[in-house]
């Protein structure tokens, strides 16, 4: 079964990504690289679109984002 992508058009994802990942210092390459170790294809070019909320999530890449992140769901979605 194919996994849905999270899209919200009230909540924008990814620049609290980016804002949470500034805070703590951690650079894009750093996400990417750990997000390739987990199985993820992900490169440049996707973080920056996700940053820019033009590309969606899948669940489980939202999963990886957090734990990376070492956030939470909460703050992911404000």
């Amino acid at each position: 079964m194919a996994e849905s992508k999270i899209k919200s058009d009230q909540i924008d994802i990814g620049s609290n990504i980016r804002r949470i990942r500034l805070s703590q210092g951690i650079k894009q390459v750093e996400v990417i690289r750990q997000l390739q170790l987990r199985g993820f294809n992900v490169t440049k070019e996707t973080m920056v679109k996700w940053e820019h909320g033009k590309k969606h999530f899948s669940a489980s890449q939202l999963k990886a984002i957090k734990e990376i992140l070492h956030t939470t769901y909460d703050e992911l979605m404000q």
